[in-house]
């Protein structure tokens, strides 16, 4: 069984659509996507927050309306951020800085990290420190709303977590060995810039530096395209669960020990072997208090979506121009006429 651990960083206005030929790449000037309530969404802001995932898909030859879907998610993640700042200033539910910075600095500590080598890590990947940031208080101020609004709705049962052990542990292995690994991969294709030669070459360069004394882990901050804020930490994996290609450079590695150079069609990569032990089955009761855990996540997820549909009903939510319909953006093409019609939903006014 695989266990990572999860990291924060995690992502954070009528619409005129410019007519250009069907060969043509599309684009959308600058408007109104949407009115929530008093406040609006910028095209330009859903366009930011689509860029990265539309970018890899236009890379990889995805169909016009699979680029509209991903449009499409942007805007309903912004119209959703929206709403909850509404509640948050009602409810003044507010981040303060010292929120954020006990927030970050707990982030770079987990994360063997100084804050100014977070600051470093954050900026290498395509984000400001201050979007990044904003991230951080838009999350807390999510939990804040979560845990005042939402979290007393959450009931659970001996049931609950039976079921939730059947489903977590009915397939876990009786014995074999597990393994804690790091991770350092260089991706290859159209995308980066770079072909598999490339990759490998690149991956040789941070091998060297490795066996030079440089962490493992600073290297994978620095280049690997897998976990880079968790210094390429991937958790543990048990053996059976392993892709082939993983368990013949794990096998002759001890613990602190790095593979060789891995060529892979994906690109090219190492692995370090933290630490080995045999497996050992997880009980009921051993695993009681993590199966709390995973049903409360999973239920208060389920409640939040149910209040925040509540609060779209109950919010005058406007979708413009090119946005009118995002239901059928997923499934329709891109183009369309500047200033298309609009369409509203929810019960509250503007």
């Amino acid at each position: 069984m695989r266990q990572m651990r999860q990291g924060w960083l995690a992502a954070l206005v009528g619409a005129l659509v410019v007519g250009t030929p069907a060969a043509a790449t599309e684009q959308l000037a600058d408007g109104i996507a949407a009115q929530v309530g008093s406040d609006v969404v910028l095209v330009s802001e859903v366009m930011h927050v689509a860029r990265p995932t539309e970018t890899q898909l236009k890379a990889a030859g995805a169909p016009a309306a699979e680029i509209a879907k991903v449009r499409a998610n942007a805007l309903e993640q912004l119209i959703e951020t929206r709403l909850l700042a509404r509640v948050v200033k009602q409810s003044e539910l507010y981040a303060s800085d010292k929120d954020i910075d006990d927030t970050i600095a707990g982030i770079a500590k987990e994360n063997g990290l100084t804050v100014e080598q977070l600051k470093a890590s954050v900026t290498a990947h395509d984000i400001t420190y201050k979007e990044y940031r904003d991230q951080i208080r838009q999350e807390i101020e999510r939990r804040k709303v979560v845990q005042t609004m939402i979290a007393a709705r959450v009931r659970i049962t001996e049931e609950d977590l039976k079921e939730m052990y059947a489903v977590t542990f009915a397939n876990q292995p009786a014995g074999g060995e597990t393994f804690h690994i790091r991770q350092i991969l260089i991706v290859a294709g159209p995308e980066t810039g770079r072909d598999l030669k490339q990759s490998c070459a690149l991956a040789g360069e941070a091998l060297k530096r490795i066996r030079s004394g440089t962490p493992f882990e600073e290297v994978a901050r620095e280049v690997s395209a897998v976990a880079p804020m968790d210094g390429g930490d991937i958790g543990w994996m048990h053996a059976d669960s392993m892709a082939a290609w993983m368990k013949q450079p794990l096998a002759g590695l001890e613990p602190g020990g790095v593979s060789d150079v891995i060529e892979l069609p994906f690109g090219c990569g190492m692995m370090k072997l933290v630490e080995r032990r045999e497996w050992v089955p997880v009980g009921y009761e051993a695993a009681k208090k993590t199966l709390e855990q995973q049903v409360y996540e999973e239920k208060l997820a389920e409640e939040y979506r149910e209040w925040m549909n509540q609060l779209r009903k109950t919010s005058f939510i406007e979708r413009r121009g090119y946005f009118a319909d995002a239901a059928s953006l997923g499934g329709g093409s891109l183009g369309g006429e500047a200033g298309g019609e609009s369409k509203a939903e929810g019960t509250g006014t503007p």
